[in-house]
């Protein structure tokens, strides 16, 4: 189901850039995601949504965005895709992402958007304008199986359409590149999976590739996770429960030695492991005469 709200606000702001995506301002201008990953975090309680299949949208968000914006006196990226996907297929109708990123241009700020679609090429004019401050389009990739990727993240499209946007935002000289994250245990954590996604990231054009070897298991996220595993893997529930326990997180399985083929696998490719984040341009110097 869709509900509108009308938000307070909308940009969050941290002191300093996140350590990962270089992200000062969060914006989430839908909360709940119809892309229904079957390991995702924002299930957790802490996030405060009680149905993760319902979409909410902040009917209000642009009118925020274009009053809190021109009050932020550092310029620093505002990142979009943390809670919600930015380009959920709701977003095909509604707009609101595409309507924030006219203002983020207009205002000059830069942007990092973290997405699951290829539904982000429609905004390919506005991101090229964007990126002249900066523009970084992330796209998480867990698998390189599209057949695999169907049972884990059911409502997004398909890994292989993902790849086909990354190659085309990088063709079009924008800064793209890959979140391989979470590594599913038991599923996802084997070196052929990682070394195709490192691989296929570099004959897409990617500049980077960020990995996390491990997926975090959070009371409502581990029941829904579980039952899905159930659904999907029967057996793979009761491995987890002997392996991981009531752990908050699950490490993948020999993820040093993941992590080692990944680094390598980088390096072999001329793939950036850290992401290059927005560096705002110095003050001028006064002339002296």
């Amino acid at each position: 189901m869709i509900h509108e709200v009308t938000a307070k606000t909308l940009l969050s702001s941290s002191k300093r850039p996140d350590p990962w995506f270089g992200i000062q301002y969060t914006m989430n201008l839908y909360r709940g995601c119809q892309h229904q990953c079957i390991y995702c975090d924002s299930r957790s309680e802490c996030y405060q949504i009680e149905n993760f299949a319902d979409v909410i949208v902040k009917v209000n968000a642009i009118d925020l965005l274009k009053k809190e914006l021109p009050r932020k006196r550092l310029k620093g990226t505002i990142g979009t895709g943390s809670m919600s996907d930015p380009y959920l297929p709701l977003e095909a109708t509604r707009g609101l992402t595409a309507q924030a990123l006219e203002v983020i241009a207009e205002h000059q700020f830069p942007i990092h958007a973290l997405t699951k679609s290829d539904l982000v090429l429609r905004d390919l004019d506005i991101l090229r304008m964007i990126s002249k401050v900066y523009a970084a389009i992330s796209f998480t990739i867990t698998t390189a199986d599209d057949d695999l990727g169907k049972k884990v993240e059911p409502g997004a499209p398909l890994v292989s359409r993902r790849f086909a946007a990354m190659a085309q935002l990088a063709g079009a000289g924008l800064l793209t590149g890959v979140l391989l994250m979470p590594v599913l245990p038991f599923i996802e954590d084997n070196p052929e999976n990682i070394s195709a996604i490192v691989t296929h990231a570099k004959e897409c054009g990617a500049s980077y590739v960020l990995a996390a070897f491990g997926v975090t298991l959070r009371d409502r996220q581990r029941a829904y996770y579980y039952t899905q595993l159930d659904r999907l893997f029967p057996g793979l529930r009761q491995q987890y429960e002997r392996q991981y326990g009531d752990r908050y997180s699950a490490a993948a399985r020999g993820a040093k030695r993941l992590e080692q083929i990944f680094k390598e696998t980088c390096e072999r490719h001329g793939l950036a492991t850290r992401m290059p984040f927005y560096e705002p341009a110095p003050p001028l110097q006064p002339v002296l005469f």
